[in-house]
């Protein structure tokens, strides 16, 4: 495992020169600056489609599992040091507008985390609130009969988006039959993550080369103090003061400042920290060539229990629904466990998915995974798959018909896995 590792360290420092995101990837990005923050990103509602399902099949159960809302940060201590740092320049005259604007919204955001760390925002609540009635809207047939069962982290924040989600499906059916859990009997399954052999050996990996990027200072100074030189004398970190900055422009929007902060950045800046953070989740989480079997296996137990619970809805169990709440690491595991096109496959390298892949528009905060199920009268099952709402294919399995496949398919390849 060592001589893995240095190998793949050594490799990725020589190619650190050229792999940067494509065009197409920054240009995403651009189009809208807070797809930057990758999941601290709020949700963004798009518009969605259902591919008309086989003649004859109706949709008759749905298993979800919904990572929670948007959240504030796990402290407010960018927001302090940002502050801090600013305080003297402030104190001295020589912030510009936009460097004044900065230190002003700083503060707003101390206050705005209240000391509350990790917790759910209004805006990450609404979030839930509106995925559910869009779900409701899009498969009424499923809610006519059989319950809701609810299960969620022992998070708060995950506990506080089930009541979200729960409470407006009530809202849209009044006579709802709705059950909740949560517990530590089901914790390891709904939180299982990538394990410490893994996350021993991404961050020198997806850190390291990124950091050795070069990033324009003298722009940032510019833009904040009237007398730059005098800033870089009284800022004795620069890219500590971009971290914070990043860091404050990622979380703002969860508490509703929707302006967009990472203006205040150099773009080379803001697309070296999403890079950064985007791969160490890609290796760490999914399907990856260097780590994906490592991490599949560990998928299995939240894959084999949502399998079972399937199995005893086609069975006739009178549940219409299963809910699951959870996190971002999770979610990602088993979107790559069941082979979804962009988590499982294709399989990418760290240099491809340092490139291509899309963590802002497959992580935000509220991702979701669902399993749509449809039935015939000849009791055939056929399942088609959502990420975030959009139907997702499985390309390593034989389609049925569009967007739709065989139940008893899926089952066999995740368990060929």
């Amino acid at each position: 495992m060592k001589r893995l590792f240095f190998s793949l360290f050594l490799l990725f420092a020589a190619l650190a020169a050229y792999a940067q995101p494509s065009a197409e990837l920054d240009a995403y990005l651009r189009a809208f600056p807070q797809r930057a923050a990758f999941n601290a990103h709020c949700y963004e509602f798009l518009p969605v489609k259902d591919t008309p399902a086989p003649a004859g099949f109706k949709p008759f159960y749905i298993s979800h599992y919904g990572r929670h809302g948007s959240r504030s940060d796990m402290g407010d201590s960018a927001y302090a040091k940002l502050r801090r740092r600013l305080q003297p320049a402030a104190d001295e005259g020589i912030l510009t507008p936009a460097g004044d604007s900065l230190f002003r919204i700083a503060d707003r955001m101390i206050q705005l985390h209240g000391g509350m760390d990790g917790r759910l925002t209004e805006r990450g609540a609404r979030e839930h609130e509106l995925l559910a009635k869009r779900m409701y809207s899009r498969f009424k047939p499923v809610f006519r009969r059989g319950e809701v069962h609810a299960l969620s982290s022992t998070t708060p924040r995950c506990i506080v988006s089930m009541a979200a989600f729960t409470s407006s499906l009530r809202a849209c059916k009044k006579d709802l039959v709705i059950t909740w859990d949560c517990g530590e009997k089901y914790q390891k399954a709904i939180t299982r993550n990538q394990g410490d052999s893994i996350k021993k050996m991404v961050p020198p990996i997806a850190r390291g080369p990124l950091t050795e990027w070069q990033v324009d200072t003298a722009a940032l100074f510019s833009r904040l103090f009237t007398d730059p030189a005098r800033g870089l004398q009284l800022i004795d970190k620069p890219k500590s003061l971009m971290s914070n900055i990043f860091t404050l422009a990622s979380y703002a929007p969860a508490h509703g400042i929707d302006d967009d902060l990472f203006r205040f950045l150099p773009w080379d800046v803001v697309v070296t920290w999403y890079s950064r953070n985007a791969l160490s989740a890609y290796l760490s989480q999914c399907n990856s060539k260097e780590f994906g079997d490592l991490r599949m296996p560990r998928a299995g137990m939240l894959a084999a229990e949502i399998v079972r619970k399937a199995d005893e809805a086609i069975a006739g169990a009178p549940v219409a629904a299963d809910l699951c709440f959870g996190h971002d690491w999770p979610f990602l595991g088993l979107c790559s466990y069941f082979g979804l096109e962009g988590y499982g496959y294709p399989r990418l390298s760290a240099e491809e998915a340092l490139r291509s892949w899309n963590g802002a528009k497959l992580c935000p905060f509220a991702a979701n995974f669902q399993m749509i199920f449809y039935r015939n009268c000849k009791g055939e099952v056929l399942v088609k798959f959502l990420a975030n709402e959009q139907e997702t294919p499985v390309p390593e399995v034989q389609a049925y018909s569009g967007p739709y496949y065989r139940w008893e398919d899926i089952k066999s390849f995740i368990q060929n896995r």
